[in-house]
């Protein structure tokens, strides 16, 4: 006989699951194009490091809002809303990250590089995916 409370829950494991991978095919691809793009500019068009970095870095951004809206969650509520969220998400990140990444540098406890690859895989993972999908994204924006 077929538990249709079990069969749920598995589903709603299924689903969330399946838009953690989603959510962090798509961070990779805008990591990618921020990094493309970056690239691009300063060593073929000759563009300053800091405007080619800001530049970069939103437009991995604006990918990542975009394709996390109408693929991972597939959620087409009030833009406005969703843009004002995820930018406030977005920014809390960046402050996680750099004080992350500052605490273990300064006390000494992992050097620059380490410290940042295990502070954006702990933001990226714990905070970023959660308040996207159950803040930005949540079906009842």
């Amino acid at each position: 006989m077929l538990d249709l409370e079990a069969f749920k829950k598995s589903f709603r494991v299924y689903k969330l699951m399946l838009s953690f991978i989603k959510y962090n095919l798509i961070a990779i691809l805008a990591t990618l194009l921020d990094f493309m793009l970056f690239v691009v500019l300063t060593q073929l068009i000759n563009v300053w490091y800091v405007p080619a970095a800001v530049i970069s870095a939103v437009s991995g951004g604006l990918f990542a809002f975009w394709y996390n809206r109408i693929w991972v969650f597939e959620n087409n509520a009030k833009i406005n809303k969703q843009a004002t969220r995820y930018v406030s998400v977005w920014i809390t990140s960046i402050f996680l990250n750099t004080l992350g990444i500052y605490l273990l540098v300064h006390n000494g406890i992992l050097p620059e590089i380490n410290a940042k690859i295990l502070v954006s895989l702990i933001v990226g993972v714990f905070f970023n995916f959660l308040m996207n999908k159950y803040y930005v994204f949540t079906q009842h924006t």
